[in-house]
């Protein structure tokens, strides 16, 4: 037999031994994937999706109040019945302590007209009606002078929003806030996360 092709005694191969790991490697290691996934969800909600409060009543009951949402804001064009979320912090109403994102539903993108028959309840785009079964209650012509306007020709780059709670809701037909430039959206809502019970696509 070939002496140089005699194992070691034993019959078993020998494993050349490994170098010890240095002190605190491992918890190095936790650190760097720690800090990777926090650098991916930063990311991740700021620039794809993000989480976001329903705050006040105005998307009753389509959306509640405290209702946490996910919201979808990559490559995001908004289209009529989207529900967003509107960042418009230049504009601080008379009720509101300090500026605030708030939440509703697109009724018409730029260019479009918007009419509002408060007679009958109902609103045209274009010269349509629209069918908006998700409103809780026959909407009624508000009170405050602000919201009287009954037409709109909306902007290009621009969107008219109104909340589903036509009672309740500060909106596009408030000239004091009037149509909302795109780059006020933070995202469209997509799904209610919390609490459990409304968990769902909005």
């Amino acid at each position: 037999m070939d002496e140089y092709n005699q194992l070691p005694q034993g019959g078993e191969e020998r494993e050349e031994p490994q170098a010890p790991r240095r002190p605190g490697a491992e918890i190095y290691e936790w650190i760097q994937l720690f800090l990777g996934c926090v650098a991916a969800a930063v990311v991740v909600f700021n620039c794809v999706a993000r989480l976001t409060r329903v705050d006040g009543p105005s998307m009753d009951n389509t959306l509640q109040h405290g209702e946490i949402i996910l919201l979808w804001s990559l490559g995001y064009t908004p289209e009529q019945g989207d529900i967003v979320v509107l960042n418009k912090t230049s504009v601080l109403l008379p009720d509101w302590n300090e500026p605030r994102a708030i939440i509703k539903r697109v009724i018409a993108v730029g260019g479009q007209t918007v009419d509002i028959d408060y007679a009958s309840g109902t609103v045209y785009v274009d010269g349509g009606p629209i069918d908006e079964p998700y409103l809780p209650e026959e909407m009624y012509l508000p009170f405050a002078p602000t919201m009287q306007q009954t037409h709109w020709e909306v902007p290009e780059g621009c969107v008219f929003v109104m909340g589903d709670n036509r009672n309740n809701s500060t909106d596009s037909r408030d000239m004091q806030l009037g149509a909302i430039d795109n780059d006020y959206i933070m995202g469209k809502a997509v799904l209610a996360l919390w609490p459990m019970e409304r968990f769902g696509a909005v």
